[in-house]
């Protein structure tokens, strides 16, 4: 549990999501302590679950189940689930409930929306970002906001934000992210799937994401990842769990080890056991390892 949450909450940026109070609750009454607790406790569990068993890293993104307590999976429309908050169950087929894997989990479809509405921005940001490892320049300090409340727009988000994108300082970024967020558009502001949003409208959760690639909704995002951005998904968590087990950040000289880990990884599988035994064997972590123990006998 400790590895799954220290690691994975500061990569995929949740760790202090049990204090997440942008959610407007009179709005959304179901999003009480419980839920936002069992929200938080979904991707921990489901990460250790692929450590624990030796699982493919890659069923973080396109495993077809997940794990719910009582409170999350009536959330999700799943069969109810008998007993208290702290009774977690494994869910087989959630790709029927819109679930599955890490992206669809409402604990970053909540962080990533501000209340009233949803963010395609953030959402799409988040998944280039934190799953992708890209590397995106903050915003201009001059972009205005769009408004709180999805329910008060005079157009749908998805046409606001086209507006916006024709500001050619804000266009460029946006390409690399938005389709991925407005792919996500069925789920709304707590991560409950929806076919309207909150002024009434028809969702539409159609993309066309980078390099032209058309697809829609959460089942397009990952034929995309699949076929155009795994890779990036494989070198980011390695350089994630490196960089986490060194304790510092990652420099050019960890190159030839992030190679070897990659490489790894594709011979066997993906498993998460050769990830970490390539980290642990590696000259830096050994020497790390040296060091720390010299500076205890110091002490």
């Amino acid at each position: 549990m400790g590895l799954a949450l220290e690691f994975a909450g500061n990569w995929l940026d949740f760790r202090r999501f049990e204090e997440h109070n942008a959610v407007d609750r009179e709005r959304f009454p179901s999003f009480d302590n419980d839920l936002r607790e069992a929200m938080f406790q979904e991707p921990v569990r489901v990460i250790e679950d692929v450590i624990r068993k030796d699982r493919s890293v890659l069923n973080l993104l396109y495993a077809d189940y997940t794990f719910v307590n009582p409170v999350l999976a009536r959330h999700y429309g799943m069969p109810e689930v008998a007993g208290g908050a702290d009774r977690w169950v494994l869910v087989d087929n959630a790709r029927l409930y819109g679930r599955g894997g890490l992206l669809p989990m409402s604990v970053f479809l909540t962080q990533n929306a501000p209340g009233l509405r949803t963010s395609p921005v953030k959402r799409g940001y988040w998944v280039v970002r934190r799953v992708l490892g890209e590397t995106i320049p903050p915003p201009p300090a001059t972009v205005p906001e769009l408004p709180h409340d999805e329910a008060k727009m005079d157009l749908p988000l998805r046409e606001m934000l086209a507006k916006h994108r024709e500001n050619p300082s804000c266009a460029a970024c946006h390409a690399r992210f938005d389709s991925l967020g407005l792919a996500f558009e069925g789920y709304g502001p707590i991560g409950e799937r929806r076919s309207r949003d909150l002024a009434g409208r028809p969702v539409d959760s159609r993309a066309v994401f980078p390099g032209g690639v058309q697809g829609g909704g959460f089942e397009g995002v990952l034929a995309y990842i699949s076929e155009h951005r795994q890779k990036d998904f494989i070198d980011n968590i390695s350089r994630k769990l490196l960089a986490f087990a060194l304790g510092r950040s990652l420099q050019l000289s960890d190159e030839p080890t992030i190679e070897r880990i990659e490489i790894g990884l594709k011979a066997n599988g993906y498993r998460f056991t050769p990830l970490v035994e390539t980290i642990v064997t590696s000259p830096q972590f050994l020497n790390k390892r040296r060091i720390d123990s010299q500076q205890q006998k110091g002490e």
